[in-house]
């Protein structure tokens, strides 16, 4: 069996970080700011992994539901940290992330798409987040390419978002030490620390419950942004996002397909996507279809992370896993990142992630 060699070269325990998307290189990051270096992160295709398909709304509320306050409350944590994550990361790397606070529209198209919009204002105000119900007018005062026929919606201007692509090359520009190998038993590991951040593959690594849940997503290109606001929309039932980047790119997301490890574009998929994001934008039809793209989130059996150490990890390490985020890896990896370095560094963390622990499945 291939071993790999241990990396120590000071006093300090040597920490080996499976796999290389967002939450892996949040993690390293954070690590490296409190001062750790000797970080390997194992990933065999970097190019690959949910990050790189996900839209990056940071909207704690938002992608809340009824019975997951406990998640709710992890999601503000990390949104309320997400500021000083972007701005030192940008210090310390030089790079944009594509971090914009213009907040988000919540638009309806009928009233059937009111009410749903008007029961998501009702979580926003539980959580204690902004929000401020708008007309139709108002909507389209705001924005003004919108549909005359949007019924009304809500401004959440506490709704950001950030650049995944971005995050994720600003992330990999990091002094960290990376190995292309794929890890297959972590007992092939050899660091004092292992941390499993590998998502989908975390289920074959550790036995925990995760599983693909597929998604399917677009990329649009105009010569400039049809909007300036992030934009989720309710159009006859049909759910969808419109997230525009300062290039003239639009995001335009997400299917949620139980399919496996299938990543399969369907005209079906793409026709789901495109038809609402047309209700509520007209102007999306004559925009140039850049990319479509397919991608696997790592879901749990309750929708919510998996954090903190993993029994029965090779002897002479210390194993923690940091996966199962699902829908919510970029909102939640500012607070998932300091959680891990607490955990490695103190043993504890203050941050409460008592729902999240592997004692849960097991």
């Amino acid at each position: 069996m291939h071993r790999t060699t241990s990396r120590r070269t000071t006093g300090r325990p040597t920490i080996g970080i499976i796999g290389g998307g967002v939450i892996g290189l949040a993690i390293a990051f954070e690590l490296l700011e409190r001062g750790e270096h000797d970080i390997t992160v194992y990933d065999p295709d970097p190019t690959r992994g949910a990050g790189l398909v996900a839209a990056g709304m940071l909207a704690p509320a938002a992608e809340a539901v009824f019975g997951e306050e406990a998640l709710q409350a992890l999601m503000l944590e990390s949104m309320r940290r997400w500021p000083a994550f972007a701005a030192r990361l940008r210090e310390r790397t030089g790079r944009p992330i594509g971090y914009r606070t213009e907040g988000t529209l919540l638009v309806a198209l009928t009233a059937d798409d009111q009410a749903e919009i008007d029961r998501l204002v009702g979580y926003y105000r539980r959580a204690g987040t902004p929000i401020e119900p708008l007309t139709g007018r108002q909507l389209r005062e705001r924005e003004p390419l919108l549909s005359p026929r949007v019924r009304g919606g809500a401004f959440a201007p506490g709704d950001h978002q950030a650049d995944p692509r971005l995050l994720l090359g600003a992330l990999r520009g990091l002094p960290l030490r990376f190995a292309s190998q794929k890890i297959d038993d972590l007992s092939t590991v050899r660091d004092d620390v292992i941390i499993v951040a590998n998502g989908v593959g975390s289920a074959s690594l550790t036995g925990l419950p995760v599983r693909p849940v597929k998604g399917q997503m677009l990329r649009l290109r105009g010569a400039e942004p049809l909007v300036r606001h992030v934009i989720r929309g309710v159009a006859a039932g049909r759910h969808v996002y419109l997230v525009p980047r300062a290039d003239g790119e639009l995001v335009v997301g997400a299917t949620e397909e139980e399919r496996g490890t299938d990543t399969t574009v369907t005209a079906g998929g793409v026709l789901d996507l495109l038809r609402p994001a047309a209700d509520l934008l007209p102007g999306v039809a004559e925009l140039a279809l850049a990319e479509t793209l397919a991608g696997l989130r790592p879901g749990t059996p309750d929708n919510a992370p998996v954090l903190g150490p993993l029994p029965g990890g090779p002897p002479g390490a210390r194993t923690l896993v940091a996966t199962g985020h699902y829908r919510h890896g970029v909102l939640l990896a500012p607070v998932t990142a300091a959680v891990l370095a607490d955990l490695v560094l103190d043993g504890s963390t203050t941050v409460d992630v008592d729902a999240f622990g592997v004692a849960r499945f097991t």
